[in-house]
């Protein structure tokens, strides 16, 4: 690992206030996809974990991407364990290892460990704090969990550089950690690290001149990068909120306001994905792909198929159609339809086509 990335890292979390990193060790990865992999592989090899794969599990919804990480190397260290809501191993001192998500991708939500609190030997925890910005949600307290997953493509935006790192406390997970990103890809580019070292400078040198040395308030805190970020962010939630009170077919969460101590004042999350939850009885992902919009449906987040995730952090054109596509959608009958099938709406759009459908398909209405 670079040092000049290494102590980037560490000014921007001592600044931001959301996680701590003294007495942690640094991992960089080429994202936090691979580091993800990196931390199953180093605590399912343990010497100490019985012969059998450790299940592991998250809370639904969850992240749709964790449970395709776990199955796809068909490992004999670990499997898929499910929801971790419904997690009942009958042996409570079996080895899991629970991934906790917060904010949570796909419905925002701030999560802490649902079945290590339950069992005789707590499992091991995974956080993914990839969203745990102030540009997506007020930074409440410094998180200081045994392994924490960040990625520069949340935290900036920067996607392309591929990099990720883990604060880890335990340093024979860390070196475990590091060997595998040896083995699996040779090293992270020093190019991609000191771009990101460079990037990750620049953003702590703007918080430190404008919201002070520690990030905790400053009348400029808003001027900030993350504080211009959390603006369009806002704005954006704003304008999806108005669109989707137009209609009745689809529904938001609704998030508390909490206190910032980077920024000094109380505000509502604004997550980078919205959770959208449609009627009773309709699939909103079929529903959004009849009125040209791709969404990822619930089901594949381990939740159900009334719900869907949208992003909320595209291009400025390709957000603005997509309000456009959303607000001319309205439910206009619920009753039978001429030939009488039952549960079946009229959708109208926004061209005047009007389309008719159920739970799993629309059909244009002759």
């Amino acid at each position: 690992m670079e040092p000049e990335l290494q102590d980037a890292i560490r000014r921007v979390h001592l600044i931001v206030g959301n996680a701590r990193t003294e007495g942690y060790h640094v991992v960089v990865g080429t994202g936090s996809t691979i580091l993800f992999q990196a931390a199953l592989y180093a605590l399912s090899s343990s010497s100490a974990v019985v012969a059998q794969p450790m299940k592991v599990v998250c809370a639904a919804p969850y992240y749709s991407q964790y449970k395709e990480q776990v199955e796809l190397l068909q490992s004999r260290l670990y499997e898929w364990g499910g929801d971790a809501n419904t997690y009942d191993d009958e042996d409570k001192t079996a080895p899991f290892i629970e991934v906790v998500t917060s904010p949570n991708n796909p419905d925002g939500s701030l999560r802490e460990a649902t079945v290590a609190n339950k069992t005789e030997n707590g499992g091991k925890l995974i956080h993914d704090l990839a969203y745990y910005w102030p540009n997506y949600t007020p930074i409440t307290r410094p998180e200081d969990h045994d392994i924490m997953l960040f990625t520069l493509t949340k935290c900036t935006g920067h996607a392309g550089s591929r990099i990720g790192w883990a604060l880890v406390k335990d340093v024979a997970v860390a070196q475990k950690m590091t060997s595998f990103m040896q083995i699996t890809t040779i090293g992270v580019s020093k190019d991609s690290q000191l771009r990101a070292a460079r990037i990750l400078q620049v953003v702590a040198d703007d918080c430190e001149s404008k919201a002070g040395a520690f990030g905790y308030g400053g009348d400029d805190a808003d001027r900030t990068f993350f504080g211009e970020c959390r603006k369009v962010m806002a704005g954006r939630w704003e304008k999806l909120r108005e669109a989707v009170k137009g209609n009745d077919v689809f529904g938001l969460p609704k998030y508390p306001k909490r206190y910032c101590n980077f920024s000094g004042r109380y505000f509502q999350p604004a997550p980078a994905f919205g959770w959208l939850e449609c009627k009773e009885g309709y699939d909103a992902s079929a529903l959004m792909k009849a009125n040209n919009v791709l969404t990822r449906g619930g089901d594949t987040f381990g939740a159900s198929n009334r719900y869907t995730r949208i992003s909320m952090i595209g291009r400025e054109e390709e957000f603005d159609r997509f309000l456009e596509r959303i607000s001319g959608i309205h439910c206009v009958n619920e009753d039978e339809d001429k030939e009488g099938e039952e549960g079946l709406v009229v959708i109208h759009d926004n061209n005047g086509n009007a389309r008719r459908g159920n739970g799993n398909f629309l059909h244009e209405v002759k």
